[in-house]
């Protein structure tokens, strides 16, 4: 199949490339090309939107008298899609970009006036440092300051993913060999803080039982639990008594309810019981 494609013509041995007549051309021919919009833009005439990659069948041609650094600037004529107005943009290769000329205007696009703009101030700080050095010399000093800020947190960003890989890697390392929970120095420290704080609080407050008025005539027999006070003392090394702490009304109610409780009586026991001896008192004789 591949003899059906040849590319090799035949010449014959008096063939002279010299006696072909060369076609005459006008000066500016246009040429017909198969192009999409470079840009969004807007018909002028009937107020059209022609969005960035719509198809047309151009005419391209060569725009006298304009080149840039000896590159060629070509027009493009267009029609609109609603009117049939023409529409003609050319290159710019300045900005490696495309300019509309006539019929629609470029719709606009904010991160071109972000451009235009860097490149004012940049274009205005470059004359401002050519004829002030120590603006010059202000500039490079902050220049510096922000790179080396930019390493700074580079290197804190590097750091920190280090670790992270570390650290995925031990626990992916006590996954395998069967190790769930791991005490890291956080913990321990996390740990000891708790400790302390439960010590200094067992230090600050103290709990007494307060036995109620009520403890001491109970319908049913039975000794009601005790009422739990919490009293709160200073953290230093000599306890006070905590009597002294209580109000005036809870140490006389404590007074009150302790004499007012007796002590059960407790009951004689009998030695000669309690070691199982029993006595047998024998009566008088006759004389």
């Amino acid at each position: 199949m591949s003899e059906r494609k040849v590319l090799n013509k035949y010449f014959p041995p008096d063939f002279d490339p010299a006696l072909i007549p060369r076609r005459k051309q006008p000066k500016n021919s246009q040429q017909v090309v198969r192009l999409m919009a470079p840009f969004s833009m807007r018909c002028n005439t009937c107020g059209e939107y022609i969005y960035k990659g719509k198809k047309f069948n151009a005419r391209k041609e060569t725009v006298e008298g304009e080149d840039y650094y000896g590159i060629k600037i070509f027009r493009f004529y267009i029609k609109c899609t609603l009117c049939s107005a023409e529409i003609t943009f050319k290159t710019d290769p300045k900005n490696t970009d495309y300019l509309a000329e006539h019929g629609a205007s470029r719709n606009f696009e904010p991160w071109r006036e972000e451009k235009a703009v860097e490149e004012e101030d940049r274009l205005a700080k470059l004359e401002a440092e050519e004829n002030n050095p120590m603006k010059a010399l202000e500039n490079r000093t902050t220049d510096s300051k922000r790179e080396m800020d930019i390493l700074d947190a580079l290197q804190d960003i590097r750091a920190r993913n280090a670790r992270n890989e570390r650290m995925g890697q031990s626990v992916d390392l006590l996954d395998r060999i069967g190790v769930e929970d791991v005490v890291t120095e956080e913990d321990e420290q996390k740990r000891r803080e708790e400790e302390e704080d439960e010590r200094l609080v067992r230090e600050v407050f103290s709990k007494i039982n307060v036995p109620t008025a009520s403890s001491s005539s109970s319908p049913d027999g039975s000794n009601p639990a005790p009422a739990v006070v919490t009293v709160k003392r200073k953290a230093d090394d000599v306890e006070p008594d905590l009597k002294s702490l209580l109000p005036e009304a809870t140490r006389a109610l404590i007074s009150s309810t302790a004499a007012s409780i007796q002590p059960p009586k407790k009951k004689k026991l009998d030695a000669s019981k309690s070691l199982g001896i029993k006595l047998v008192k024998k009566g008088k004789t006759k004389a």
